[in-house]
């Protein structure tokens, strides 16, 4: 480690003990039905929001935490997985996981790890550079953490707890939780979706964006991108790259998005009340920034528009797809698309059934759909399957008192997004995200316990000062 990156580190804990106040613990253990002592939160997800959210539990004083990832260690979140642009999309000065804290800012610990003059000459922040930057916030303020555990379920224990079944390499544990966070980013609660018309299709001719590509086994061969979003980009980039003799990007929409919504919604007053509104604007507002769909940069087409073997094809969903030999026929309104290979960047849609983890509750998850009838030209279904979350993002449920305990589960993650806006996966609002969802966690922690803090006032003795009271005189009266 270099001597900078050594006093950064001084300098971490030395800001960290400035602001500590108070420092008092507050929450009484609880012992779990196998007689250990219960996390107060467990974390499901070790990438940038869980880190933020583990670090603004410590800083509030609920200690009794863990996280888990099924990554190994430095793998977790999509950086270096299935992110296949070179850089982040965020300006570089936007903060997040360091929550307010200087010290521990990506530019803090760049400049310790590359000097000043490199941060001031750079330009977006290589993505390897920002899982580098994660795994050292994380060991920095001693988060704790364990890699390789995936979840399977979530159910009721007894005495009002959680119980996670979790999968580690070596068998199957049940951690019990007062709390539960899904920080679980762009999978939250479904699945990358392929567009029905391929459904039939062999599953080794098509993939998703998140999926584990061999590339190198495209050169030479015919891509067809369906999406027109930065994911949708990144992956024609990488084919072209690779050595794809041609790469065809399919954008259902008569003129490509070029706007992207989420730099507009980056101030404060967006990103820290859209979910104070009503119902009605929350939805509209969402609405709208969701069907513009994210945008992309200028470098992120360049990284594709500098092959002339790119082909990019407006006003071209696609309506129909077969098989013919070993390359496959995709169907548009321009024509028809040969192919041999598909990947589909056509986001996330919600389904909490295929998610396994929820499967004791997915089907008494309440959704927009459920609470919210938009007017005739507001609607939209795909929307509508987002879950409806209350104000400290925990589910809500379709049918009142039929799970009641899925109030102490906590989704932070794209799902998120129609109830909070663009929190639980997006940089720009993890600084004005992470406070409120922390700001319910320890509300409903501490209500759950008032009876025990009414006891302990009362029973509260601890003398401020000695008082010294001078001895009478005998014989005064």
């Amino acid at each position: 480690m270099s001597d900078a990156l050594t006093d950064l580190e001084a300098n971490v804990r030395a800001d960290l003990t400035r602001i500590a106040h108070p420092g008092a613990a507050w929450l009484p253990p609880k012992p779990g039905p196998d007689g250990k002592s219960t996390l107060d939160v467990l974390v499901v997800g070790a990438g940038q929001s869980g880190v933020a959210i583990g670090f603004g539990l410590m800083r509030s004083r609920v200690s009794n935490i863990l996280l888990l990832d099924k990554a190994e260690e430095g793998m977790e979140g999509p950086w270096l997985s299935y992110a296949r642009m070179p850089t982040l999309r965020s300006p570089k000065d936007y903060t997040g996981p360091d929550l307010d804290i200087p010290s521990l800012t990506y530019q803090s610990w760049h400049e310790a790890r590359f000097g000043k003059e490199s941060w001031q000459t750079l330009d977006l922040i290589s993505r390897g550079h920002w899982a580098e930057y994660l795994l050292w916030l994380r060991r920095t303020i001693g988060l704790p953490v364990r890699n390789g555990c995936e979840l399977l379920e979530i159910a009721p224990a007894a005495g009002g707890l959680l119980a996670a079944h979790v999968k580690r390499a070596d068998g199957v544990e049940t951690l019990y939780a007062r709390k539960i966070v899904l920080a679980t980013g762009q999978e939250g609660m479904g699945g990358w979706m392929i567009p029905e018309p391929l459904h039939h299709l062999p599953a080794g001719s098509v993939a998703t964006v998140a999926d584990n590509i061999d590339f190198e086994g495209l050169r030479g061969k015919c891509v067809a991108v369906i999406g027109a979003g930065a994911s949708a980009f990144d992956n024609a980039a990488t084919a072209l790259e690779a050595g794809a003799a041609e790469v065809h990007l399919l954008c259902r929409r008569a003129h490509i998005q070029v706007i992207q919504p989420y730099r507009w919604l980056t101030f404060r007053g967006f990103l820290r009340h859209l979910s104070d509104l009503d119902d009605a604007w929350r939805w509209r507002f969402m609405r709208t920034i969701l069907e513009m769909r994210e945008g992309f940069p200028q470098p992120t087409y360049d990284r594709c528009a500098r092959y002339a073997n790119f082909m990019l094809h407006e006003g071209a969903p696609v309506e129909a797809a077969r098989q013919t030999g070993e390359a496959i026929e995709l169907q548009t309104p321009r024509g028809a698309i040969t192919a041999d290979f598909v990947i589909c960047g056509t986001g996330i849609d919600m389904n909490f059934a295929k998610r396994g983890e929820l499967r004791q509750f997915a089907g008494n998850i309440a959704t927009w759909a459920d609470r919210y009838q938009p007017p005739e030209g507001e609607r939209n279904e795909r929307l509508g399957r987002f879950p409806y979350l209350a104000d400290d993002y925990a589910f809500t449920e379709r049918m009142p008192g039929e799970t009641p305990w899925i109030s102490d589960i906590h989704l932070f993650a794209i799902a998120s997004t129609m109830s909070f806006g663009p929190s639980g996966s997006s940089i720009n609002a993890m600084t004005t995200a992470v406070p409120k969802l922390l700001h319910g966690l320890t509300r409903g922690l501490f209500r759950a316990d008032v009876g025990h803090h009414w006891a302990s006032l009362n029973a509260y003795d601890v003398p401020q000062a000695v008082i010294a009271r001078p001895a009478q005189n005998v014989g005064e009266s």
